[in-house]
């Protein structure tokens, strides 16, 4: 797989039916690797050991509702009280980022209403703050640290 714009991690791989799979330690299970997973695990590894995030309040891949369609999230974290902190977008490294990723993720975020958006393809990262009332988010350099309220 190709090398991506985070630090090295260690992740554990097995062959499954003439495929390699990648352990993902939220769902704890092995994933076919996709390049998609590829920045997904990544991902996933950056919000737990750079940005110390809590395993527990991460979810992977879970199906929500927008617009009565059935879509499906990449990564989210919660807060302690349920509320949403973090919505992320994965995409595989060879897809550019461009403003229709921008205006899927905040689709998503009309439902989920989470305060930071991340989106990615692994080499180019995008972090984002939400202001509900004006209806616009914020760049911002990186994303905060895991806060509780």
């Amino acid at each position: 797989m190709q090398k991506l714009n985070f630090p090295a991690y260690s992740f554990r791989f097995k062959n499954s039916e003439n495929k390699v799979a990648i352990f993902d330690e939220i769902r704890k299970k092995f994933i076919i690797l996709t390049p998609e997973e590829w920045v997904r695990q990544h991902v996933i590894q950056y919000l737990i050991l750079d940005k110390k995030y809590a395993k527990s309040y991460i979810n992977v891949e879970k199906l929500i509702k927008v617009n009565d369609l059935s879509k499906r999230y990449d990564v989210v974290v919660f807060q302690p009280n349920g509320e949403l902190f973090l919505l992320v977008e994965c995409k595989a490294p060879e897809v550019k980022i461009t403003q229709q990723t921008f205006d899927q993720i905040a689709r998503y975020n009309l439902t989920l209403k989470a305060q930071y958006l991340m989106v990615t393809n692994g080499l180019n990262h995008y972090f984002c703050q939400m202001d509900f009332e004006q209806e616009k988010y914020t760049f911002l350099p990186e994303l905060p640290d895991f806060q509780t309220k």
